[in-house]
């Protein structure tokens, strides 16, 4: 074990000199190992196969090759050169971006709520806030997971993306705010989940420019790693016959031309499948492959490999909501920074300046606007390019005071509502469906309405007095706020007298969905799919509750971890023979 643990550490040294050499002289990491989909052999065969190649993917990827050949196989392209995703300035332009060659793939959930899941290699660290901060002990506890591991997991991540975020006057504002509050202690800058007001990590460094999870290829072994860019799992191939069990086989995959390929698992009792294709993917893929709720299979003309019924169940969203305070003064552009953690179940953060709330150029509000479809007083059903192009035309004319200010947002732990997710066709391309259930049970719905009331206090507070007008109340910044498009459900009137309506009306998502293949009811401890042999779900597919505060940070330490138990439990095995 001594020698494993030296040699990872040697890895990762050589790794980190090699990262911090390229970032020194700004050059973006250039993979020898990144290929197009259409150059892949129709035939090949690796020890491990995984499908996606994201904010899990890509360290797990870069863990197993230090001893193995690897196959990563992502549907999205390579996030290098994207100045919408390396760009802290430019955040919101990869969610708003609809055309096929997208970072981002906008869905609508059954609840009205508009969304995005990640489609570019490092997944949803190329889209994402950039906050950067870990799951609580009593988290890692309840996971099952070795805390020793855990941490070195982190750490191992943190070598290469995570930074401490240069702390401007509005952040400042909100931070001292919560304290007033009563938000405490004031725990500084730290990447632990604590309860207070914190500082949190940013995967943004101090020039503004993203360190995705794909960054954590530069640990990879470049002559056992493989990365098919366009790549589009089509199903796991599982071998029967013979067999007391299914057993995961190969991957169909397509490329941009339409061609098939299929990748093998090379002969052996420890090759594997691993499916980090995220909490919609990767139950869509076992669905697509003939592994999930028999009857909504056979609905499809799906082949039933094996029935499980808790596939695509149990998948949740935590719901954001916030309140826009447009400031009297200019503010800085700014990110989630400032992280409030309560003891009653939700946090508060913010984020402020031009990217979020419009500027000469943009004129919108960021995570509020028509641009990315957040439009809420049009229903479901006119939800129309038409309607959308009305409502930008209409922000047009607004005064570009009205675009200065931040959003103070409020996020639910957990959540305890949760739903399901089916599919809608067989093509893989396609979004499945999806019903998350908000509010559905009264402790979110409670949760939400305390955050809201926190964020009141905070706006009212001494710290935060500069950054807002006087004679604007909260109640008049509710109705605003309600008035935004903010989501494709119907408003009720004077929502500030109702915190619990504002909440139903104005929920919105930060993109935290988890569940669809949850540990103990599809997958096992250690991430291997009840029921089948050589296939494992390694993403935020599997959790119960979102980790932390925000979870990037545990989906990237959760590839490293499961990476390191799989190279562990090989070469435990070969001792033994």
């Amino acid at each position: 074990m001594g020698f494993v643990c030296a040699r990872f550490f040697t890895s990762a040294l050589t790794a980190f000199l090699l990262f911090h050499r390229l970032c020194s002289s700004q050059k973006v990491p250039k993979f020898g190992f990144l290929r197009n989909a259409t150059g892949a052999p129709a035939l090949s065969y690796y020890d491990y196969i995984i499908v996606g190649g994201g904010t899990a993917g890509c360290p797990l990827a870069a863990t197993l090759s230090e001893k193995y050949k690897v196959l990563v196989i992502e549907r999205g392209g390579s996030p290098y050169g994207n100045p919408n995703i390396t760009n802290l300035s430019a955040f919101g332009a990869a969610l708003s971006d609809l055309s096929a060659s997208s970072p981002s793939q906008r869905f609508v959930s059954e609840d009205g709520v508009i969304n995005s899941r990640a489609r570019v290699l490092g997944g949803g660290s190329c889209l994402n806030a950039g906050f950067y901060t870990r799951a609580s002990p009593d988290y890692v506890r309840k996971a099952g997971w070795e805390g020793k591991l855990v941490n070195e997991s982190y750490e191992w991540v943190e070598r290469v993306v995570a930074f401490e975020p240069p702390m401007g006057e509005w952040q400042s504002a909100v931070r001292g705010g919560l304290i007033e509050a009563g938000v405490k202690p004031d725990n500084g800058f730290t990447y632990d989940h604590l309860y207070g007001t914190k500082v949190g990590g940013t995967i943004f460094d101090h020039q503004g420019h993203r360190h995705t999870a794909a960054n954590l290829l530069t640990y990879a072994n470049p002559s056992n790693l493989t990365v098919l860019l366009y790549a589009y799992a089509h199903s796991i191939i599982f071998q029967t016959q013979g067999k007391q069990r299914p057993k995961a086989h190969g991957v169909v995959f397509e490329d941009l031309n339409g061609i098939k390929h299929r990748a093998y698992l090379k002969n052996g009792p420890n090759s594997e499948i691993i499916i980090s294709a995220g909490c919609l993917g990767s139950p869509q893929l076992l669905m697509l492959s003939g592994l999930g709720p028999a009857q909504h299979l056979k609905a499809h003309n799906i082949t039933v490999i094996l029935d499980h019924p808790m596939i695509g169940q149990r998948v949740s969203d935590n719901p954001m909501n916030a309140v826009f305070v447009p400031s009297p003064v200019p503010v800085e552009v700014s990110l989630i920074e400032v992280v409030g953690i309560t003891q009653n179940g939700t946090y508060i953060e913010a984020a402020s300046g031009e990217n979020f709330v419009g500027g000469p150029s943009t004129r919108d509000f960021g995570m509020f606007s028509p641009k990315i479809g957040q439009l809420s007083t049009v229903p479901p059903k006119q939800r129309t390019a038409e309607a959308i192009a009305k409502a930008i035309e209409a922000m047009k004319t607004l005064d570009q005071a009205a675009f200065r200010g931040g959003f103070i947002l409020e996020k639910i732990m957990g959540p305890i509502s949760s739903g399901h997710l089916e599919l809608r066709t067989r093509n893989p391309n396609d979004n499945p469906s999806v019903t998350f259930n908000y509010f559905k049970e009264p402790t979110d719905l409670h949760r939400c309405v305390a955050g809201i009331n926190l964020i009141r206090r905070i706006i009212e507070s001494k710290s935060f007095a500069r950054f807002r007008y006087d004679n604007v109340s909260v109640p008049t910044l509710l109705n605003m706020t309600a008035s935004a498009p903010i989501n494709l459900l119907p408003k009720h009137g004077n929502l500030s007298r109702s915190p619990e309506q504002y909440c139903r009306d104005t929920v919105m998502t930060i993109w935290h969905y988890h569940g669809g293949c949850q540990t103990g009811a599809v997958v096992d401890s250690d991430y291997r799919v009840l029921g089948v042999d050589s296939l494992r779900v390694v993403d935020g597919s599997t959790f119960h509750d979102s980790p932390g505060t925000n979870p990037q940070a545990t989906v990237m330490m959760l590839g490293r971890y499961v990476g390191v138990r799989i190279l562990r439990e090989r070469l435990e095995s070969s001792h033994q023979k």
